[in-house]
């Protein structure tokens, strides 16, 4: 049998499945929700609020408070220690070093087998099937994936038990019959040193029949052109002629979509995004073209949802599945199969569909700019950085913000560092279309820019090429999973930013 006619017929039943909780979502979540909390009913976070009596998740909410990080880390601390069954029944050995992309301290958020194999692996798997029912004619599985994956920088504070980047975890524990059709080679996909990475990845995959690459966008790109100066060819067409798809995630594909296409320029080259995060795998892009994700509603993982209107509140209310409405902004709530219990990791969502579920990230609880009331988010300056680079020919590559706060002699507004791949020949141009998009997408901040009265026009920094790169070198961020912070409430990444470019 043909490899992909075989291919077929073994995702078929899953297609099948995932089909099925598109129809009956709220059952799905239930039937996740009574198996999770059964399940650990007799750990001791489970007797501390007597799971073996909840039968609803209206009892779960009443009963069990809303984490965060800072609630859930003793037990993590203890867990690192080699105490077990404390907040899921099986073992847990492993831990994802999650940097954040506000917040330079470290997280360890537990990883158990049961959320690598059914959630992230899983996601994994479903990612693919989606992509083949999508373009049936694919043939990934006849070349190679190349997977940029983070760090391999480990710590063991037991023989058996480690942390670092999920995707070095999940590098590491890869199935056989992924880890064939694998490249680079695990020692070099999991260096330490990202520049020395960068050649050593390039140099191993460039001669391979290269179909499938995944990765955060920012980072693949730096590779691609590593190859592109190694191999002396125009395009990555003239390298991989038969690549066709491009699994990426952890930001916006907005800032780089052009960049892509102007990297890989192939009518036949796709592009599927997915939400996963050190926490778990939440949604999948499951239609051609489209810039929603299914949520995915199987993967041993309970949702819940807080209207950022309630975010001040000591305990916020929640919404399940059933109660939200489209074109709303809440922040994500998960209660997951490796024991974390009505956390909260920071994103923020919007629902573009409630049959089936399909959700935008707009950003993160942390990630915003509200100094003057104007509400800006992730997804309205990502919207207006590709409204301006489509105005005035631009493409940009990177780009931070935060408030410039008012004093006697100033009005306040918005500072905004961005570095160009391609500069537009009037940065005013840019700026004004920019400023423009926002205003069309936020009510809010076109009410403060009215007049110019509580807001004044963006001011904004255009910096050479590999000035991000720098500066996330000078802080240990560079590669992997490290995400250049968009907006910020607080002027700490700006100030160190123009700091950097100074000296």
């Amino acid at each position: 049998m043909p490899v992909n006619a075989l291919f077929s017929f073994l995702i078929k039943k899953r297609l099948q499945q995932i089909d099925l909780f598109r129809e009956h979502p709220e059952g799905a979540q239930l039937e996740v929700f009574t198996k999770l909390v059964q399940f650990a009913r007799f750990t001791e976070w489970g007797r501390q609020y007597d799971y073996a009596s909840i039968t609803t998740p209206d009892q779960f909410r009443e009963r069990v408070p809303l984490q965060h990080y800072e609630d859930v880390k003793p037990y993590v601390d203890r867990l690192r220690k080699g105490e077990q069954n404390l907040l899921w029944p099986t073992e847990i050995k492993w831990f994802s070093k999650s940097s954040g992309t506000t917040n330079d301290r470290s997280k360890y958020i537990p990883v158990s087998r049961e959320a690598l194999e059914d959630c992230h692996y899983k996601g994994g798997k479903d990612l693919i099937a989606l992509h083949y029912q999508m373009f049936p004619q694919s043939k990934l599985y006849q070349g190679m994936s190349m997977v940029v994956g983070g760090s391999s920088a480990l710590e063991q504070f037991r023989p058996d038990a480690y942390s670092g980047d999920l995707s070095a975890i999940i590098i590491r524990n890869l199935p056989i019959w992924v880890e064939m059709r694998r490249t680079p080679i695990i020692e070099v996909a999991l260096m330490e040193g990202w520049e020395e990475k960068v050649d050593r990845m390039a140099q191993e995959t460039m001669r391979e029949d290269v179909r499938t690459i995944a990765g955060v966008p920012s980072w693949t790109l730096v590779i691609l052109r590593r190859i592109l100066e190694l191999t002396g060819k125009r395009n990555i067409t003239e390298v991989w002629p038969n690549l066709e798809l491009f699994m990426h995630g952890g930001v916006s594909f907005r800032p780089y979509r052009d960049q892509f296409r102007s990297i890989i320029p192939s009518t036949s080259m796709n592009y599927l995004e997915s939400y996963n995060a050190s926490e778990g795998y939440f949604a999948i892009q499951d239609r051609r073209d489209a810039e929603d994700l299914l949520l995915m509603l199987d993967y041993g993982i309970f949702f819940e949802f807080v209207p950022l209107s309630e975010l001040g509140n000591e305990q916020p209310k929640t919404l399940l599945l059933q109660e939200v409405s489209v074109n709303e902004q809440y922040a994500l709530v998960i209660s997951t199969n490796a024991g974390l219990w009505r956390y909260m990791p920071g994103d923020t969502v919007r629902f573009t569909s409630v049959k089936p579920y399909r959700i935008q990230v707009s950003g993160r609880t942390r990630s915003f700019i509200n100094a003057f009331g104007e509400e800006l988010i992730v997804e309205n300056a990502d919207r207006g950085v590709e409204a301006a680079c489509k105005a005035t020919g631009a493409l940009v590559s990177e780009y931070t913000a935060a408030p410039i706060y008012m004093n006697d002699d100033a009005r306040g507004g918005h500072e905004w560092v961005i570095e160009f791949e391609r500069a537009p020949e009037d940065l005013d141009a840019f700026i004004r279309s920019m400023d423009n998009a926002i205003r069309e997408l936020n009510s809010d901040y076109d009410a403060k820019r009215t007049g110019d009265m509580a807001l004044r026009l963006p001011v904004v920094h255009a910096v050479p090429s590999g000035t991000f790169h720098h500066w996330m070198k000078q802080r240990g961020k560079l590669g992997g999973q490290n995400k250049v912070p968009r907006l910020s409430n607080e002027r700490e990444h700006l100030d160190a930013l123009l700091a950097a470019i100074i000296a």
